[in-house]
């Protein structure tokens, strides 16, 4: 790999001087850019008056204005805040919330989480454990506890609608089904991309599918966790990438765009009443080294401070629009590109063998891996993805460039895109 020496706007510098396009915030993560000396100036500036103290005896400036932002500009009465270093710690730490909240309510005996194939939710054994993508899992499978699954949200193969002129939202109703089936006196929590990143490639709920899960949840005494490490802080042009339905999740599990990058950051917001519960039993019986870090802490005061004042959550919802009408410009020009979605600047391309029949190409020939090469030799970065037809088969990207990117910065995104595909088209059978 080139080494990478500095950040300006979109654009990444190698040693060589080479330019490239960010046109995936990394790992949707560079939600604000490269370079961008503000932010670096708060953490700097945090670092010399305070870099570090443990949770379990202070907190600090930072931390405490971080979680009353958090708290804000979270949905209705989430309002408590445990800061971690990222999406993984944010996620392990939602699920051992969910079971201690249970336990400290008298009912140990709710403990399964139920997840959704084609999910990704971090890389730690227990976020693993309710992530739903096979070559993830695979190398780790004996240490994984045993949760239960239903099948993706995924309008593009559903298994469940494609017959049918209109959407029944049974993938949905499929949780109900699952939970009554493991007994929902043991189910204490699901958990659910808003819109699925890594392990599907930006597929995106109908109307009406999480309104369905709040009601489900309801009715079961189950816990509701929204994974927003990639939907969160404006990238789908929301503040929260669950705002574009009707349901408010118990706990938000959080990372990536709360920091855009410039450190090591994510947060768990919760309702109040998990809280009260969980303290009135004695406290969260849990923590990090750097949980609440104060330099970390003032990087998202920071990012979530420029967020709001330069307007980018609906700049994105903007941008994402004019994204979208180029990347469906190159599906009609390539027939490799099946689907084309997502929301926001979080959008996805799908590639088949036939679109007519929506065969996905053989694994072996690592279609989203060679688009990824050859958009990344012409100065774009795009993020790849595979196994989303039937968890080894199946290949698309992400594409999730910065929330600060111009128009123009698009067009250029878009016309490396069109040459990379063409580069792959004439490389791969049909």
């Amino acid at each position: 790999m080139p080494t990478a020496v500095r950040g300006e706007g979109v654009f990444i510098y190698d040693e060589h001087g080479n330019r490239y396009l960010d046109g995936c915030s990394g790992a949707l993560v560079a939600n604000l850019g490269h370079g961008r000396e503000d932010i670096a100036r708060a953490i700097a500036a945090q670092a010399a008056r305070l870099a570090y103290v443990h949770g379990g005896a202070f907190t600090s400036e930072p931390a405490e204005t971080l979680a009353r932002m958090l708290a804000e500009l979270a949905p209705a009465d989430l309002d408590r805040v445990f800061l971690v270093s990222g999406g993984s710690e944010a996620t392990e730490t939602a699920l051992k919330l969910a079971r201690q909240y249970w336990v400290a309510r008298g009912r140990p005996e709710k403990y399964l989480v139920v997840f959704r194939w084609l999910s990704y939710h971090g890389a730690t054994l227990g976020a693993l454990a309710m992530s739903g993508h096979g070559a993830r899992r695979r190398p780790y499978r004996p240490l994984l506890a045993e949760f239960p699954h239903i099948p993706p949200c995924y309008h593009y193969r559903c298994p469940f609608c494609q017959a049918e002129p209109d959407c029944n939202l049974r993938c949905a109703w499929a949780l109900e089904a699952e939970v009554l089936r493991v007994g929902p006196e043991y189910v204490a929590a699901f958990i659910a991309e808003p819109v699925v990143g890594a392990a599907a490639g930006a597929t995106t709920p109908p109307p009406g599918y999480f309104e369905v899960i709040r009601q489900i949840c309801d009715r079961y005494d189950i816990l509701f966790i929204a994974d927003e490490v990639m939907t969160g802080f404006g990238r789908t042009g929301r503040m929260f990438g669950i705002e574009h339905w009707g349901a408010v999740p118990d706990i938000i599990a959080a990372g990536k765009g709360i920091s855009a990058g410039y450190a090591p950051l994510g947060a768990v917001i919760a309702r109040e009443e998990i809280y009260r519960t969980v303290q009135g039993a004695g406290g969260f019986v849990h923590g990090f080294t750097y949980s609440g870090h104060p330099p970390s802490a003032a990087a998202g005061v920071a990012v979530l401070t420029v967020l709001q004042e330069e307007g980018l959550v609906a700049a994105a919802a903007q941008r994402g629009e004019y994204l979208k009408a180029g990347l469906l410009r190159l599906q009609e020009r390539h027939p490799l590109v099946g689907d084309v979605r997502g929301k926001g600047l979080m959008l996805g391309l799908e590639f088949v063998r036939d679109r007519a029949t929506k065969e996905p190409f053989p694994r072996d020939l690592k279609v989203s891996e060679r688009v990824v090469a050859a958009a990344f030799r012409r100065g774009l970065c795009v993020y790849p993805g595979s196994g989303t037809a039937d968890g080894v088969r199946g290949d698309h990207l992400l594409v999730g460039p910065p929330l600060t990117i111009t128009p123009a910065e698009l067009d250029l995104l878009v016309a490396i895109l069109d040459e990379a595909l063409a580069d792959v088209e004439a490389q791969v059978p049909g």
